[in-house]
């Protein structure tokens, strides 16, 4: 029997509620599948005024998809204010996640999407995760390293070794055994996520010029390379060290299906130049299905009616269609 997506608000102060509300009205249009939102009603009444119906299970959510934005309630016990976040925003974007990631690993919805978070309120309310990747591997037993965070567009996937880190600390951070475990994570994501049987990855350095055959640093020879080289046993392409500044112009990009990229920014970068209203967030490594719009909370837009719900949008297809992959919608 197929069920919905399970779509986790995000903080109730930000542009969460009105993309999600956007995506509903777009679901004819856009073909999207049938979901279901987690989160705090007067959120999303703060910024439309469309149809909302409140359910207490998530089989409800189909038959009441085509009339309605199905919700299952989380109160936030305090005024939503779009633009102004509060720390119990906080708490109930936290629980909505939860609830959403429970509901998705229990079969109860076929995926999970989760809306844009406030770290920094999280962080205040005792958030002891990176994100919302790292907290949504922790519920589903997976060690953080295990998964990889990847971003998507029409036109380019990437994912970063490191993540939320200072860059000062990435080159102590960065190991060949890190490199392999999110290659390996990668590889098979695409895999049974995607239907791409031999993935094609394309290694960036992490110096100018990939070190320049070492005047320009070691860590591609020391590092990189070695995890290349086992990575290649996995069954996958996998090339490089390559030069960051000539991987993403369109010949390159025709070249692989994802970008292995060392450091945050040198994998966000190029994916939100090129896909900033449709890029998606997506975990590889996990047992559920996870997608995410690749933006933050945008609290300046938030209750102005000017927020591009596109990003939304892929990301609810981009999980329906790995969720019919595995056969689970």
């Amino acid at each position: 029997m197929s069920t919905s997506l399970a779509v986790a608000l995000g903080d109730p102060a930000g542009i969460g509620p009105e993309i999600v509300a956007k995506a509903w009205e777009s679901r004819q249009s856009d073909n999207l599948a049938p979901f279901f939102a987690v989160g705090d009603k007067a959120g999303i009444e703060a910024v439309w005024r469309g149809p909302i119906q409140v359910i207490a299970d998530p089989a409800e959510a189909s038959s009441r998809f085509a009339h309605a934005l199905p919700l299952i309630q989380i109160d936030s016990g305090d005024e939503v204010v779009p633009g102004k976040p509060t720390l119990e925003g906080a708490r109930n974007s936290l629980d909505a996640l939860e609830l959403a990631v429970g509901l998705t690993r229990s079969g109860a919805a076929s995926g999970l999407v989760t809306g844009p978070v406030s770290k920094a309120q999280l962080y205040a309310i005792g958030f002891a995760h990176p994100g919302q990747t790292e907290f949504v591997a922790e519920r589903c037993g997976v060690a953080s390293d295990m998964v990889a965070m990847m971003l998507a567009g029409p036109t380019l996937r990437t994912v970063p070794v490191t993540g939320h880190i200072p860059y000062r600390d990435v080159p102590e951070y960065l190991t060949t055994e890190l490199i392999i475990a999110k290659g390996r994570a990668t590889i098979r994501g695409l895999r049974r996520l995607f239907g791409i049987d031999r993935p094609r990855i394309a290694v960036a350095g992490l110096n100018p010029h990939a070190g320049e055959s070492g005047a320009l640093g070691r860590e591609e020879i020391d590092i990189v390379v070695p995890a290349i080289e086992r990575l290649r046993e996995e069954q996958a392409d996998v090339t490089g060290p390559h030069p960051a500044d000539t991987m993403f112009h369109p010949r390159a990009r025709s070249a692989y299906d994802v970008a292995l990229c060392l450091y945050h920014d040198q994998a966000l970068v190029p994916l939100k130049a090129l896909h900033f209203d449709d890029g998606v967030n997506t975990t590889l490594g996990l047992p559920i299905i996870r997608t995410s719009p690749d933006h933050g909370t945008a609290f300046a837009l938030a209750g102005q009616n000017e927020a591009h719900p596109g990003a939304m949008m892929a990301a609810l297809t981009m999980a329906a269609a790995c969720a019919r992959r595995l056969g689970q919608a």
